[in-house]
């Protein structure tokens, strides 16, 4: 199979994109799969090195208000499409995948502009500006939460498939009871396990040391494991150690979590941003969760996601602007002071979860390949 991926800019839009080729790959390992995307932004460093070829295009994204930067992104926009329609023709694939971010429009647009069959991947809850506008030309259009096919225009012509997202199969294959035995000291009756993304965690890491410095000291049964993320954790341990928080066996302080399946599977509460590969991780392991959404994402949406999860009793949900060691406390003192509410909780997460994701992108794509139309147009 010759597939082209397309999906940059952020983290959100890169991983799907490459945990559908390693579907691929898995299911065909002769096949020959490149990427389209732009020379600076994350695809540039986590494309090749997941070792795939990236051709790159210049595109940027729109401004949200008015802005002479708009007018060379609508002619870069015109450019990148000329661009991708030339490598299309010169790669043929069989199909052309997008995972949302603004350099999947021109690939997308020029696939189906060749009668190349084309799907589109939307991992958050309310569809991104690239996924709406190319959703009702595309052939079809995978969503993690099925809540967001009702997002999409409604035209017949488009298949939209609830396939939930791409994970790390080990989430799903993982023992929490045995890895919990083997991991986590028996002398700690819970354990909470925060995070937080790329981007607005620094807000997320000081409401964090301020909880640990009062509800974290004072509660020696709980096990605390926070990961700051790379370039916070030398200012982080500093105000770490400032306070004394380094006597409390209790509290654990990583930069980045390696093994995450292990660590969210013997965790009792996750207290994290509310990116879509995160919601869809605690889904698989049925995690409740407290979740953040960071108010820097476009389009607002984390909290679109964390709603959704709160909506039906799978998570907490406090706002950036009511985030505070005192909002977290609260929160933990609820959930610890309620086992049943804890285990419906997990129950209500686990809802969220499909277990066959790969097999029903994979079977789609196939299906698509095998129904190709015909010649590509010139």
């Amino acid at each position: 199979m010759k597939v082209v991926m397309t999906g940059g800019g952020t983290a959100g839009h890169v991983n799907p994109a490459l945990s559908i080729a390693a579907i691929i790959k898995g299911k065909e390992p002769d096949s020959n799969i490149e990427f389209i995307g732009t020379r600076d932004r994350l695809e540039a460093s986590l494309v090749p090195k997941a070792g795939y070829k990236l051709n790159t295009i210049e595109v940027y994204g729109l401004k949200r208000s008015l802005s002479p930067q708009n007018i060379k992104t609508v002619y870069k926009a015109y450019t990148s499409y000329k661009r991708c329609r030339k490598l299309l023709r010169e790669i043929s694939p069989d199909v052309v995948i997008g995972t949302g971010g603004y350099v999947s429009w021109p690939v997308c647009r020029a696939a189906i502009s060749l009668g190349i069959p084309t799907a589109l991947h939307e991992a958050n809850a309310h569809p991104g500006f690239a996924v709406k506008a190319l959703s009702s030309k595309a052939d079809v259009v995978f969503v993690n939460f099925k809540e967001t096919i009702g997002l999409l225009p409604d035209k017949k012509r488009t298949k939209k498939l609830h396939v939930g997202m791409p994970i790390d199969k080990r989430f799903y294959l993982i023992d929490p009871v045995k890895t919990r035995e083997e991991m986590l000291d028996p002398t700690y009756e819970r354990m909470v396990l925060s995070f937080g993304g790329s981007l607005g965690a620094q807000k997320l890491n000081g409401a964090i040391i301020d909880m640990l410095k009062t509800y974290g000291a004072s509660h020696p049964d709980i096990y605390f494991v926070h990961a700051t993320g790379n370039k916070a954790y030398e200012s982080f341990m500093k105000q770490f150690n400032d306070a004394g928080l380094q006597k409390y066996k209790n509290i654990k302080i990583c930069d980045y979590i390696f093994d995450m399946p292990k660590f969210m599977a013997i965790s009792d509460v996750v207290i994290s941003r509310s990116g879509a590969s995160t919601m869809s991780e605690l889904a698989a392991l049925g995690k409740p969760s407290i979740l953040v959404p960071s108010p820097n994402v476009t389009g607002n949406q984390q909290y679109k996601n964390a709603k959704l999860f709160a909506n039906e009793g799978a998570a907490v949900l406090i706002g950036d602007d009511e985030l505070d060691q005192k909002a977290i406390a609260n929160a933990l003192d609820t959930l610890f002071s309620s086992p049943g509410k804890l285990a419906q909780m997990a129950k209500n997460a686990r809802k969220f979860a499909l277990r066959d994701t790969n097999e029903r992108i994979y079977e789609c794509i196939k299906e698509l390949t095998n129904g190709k139309k015909g010649k590509n147009k010139k």
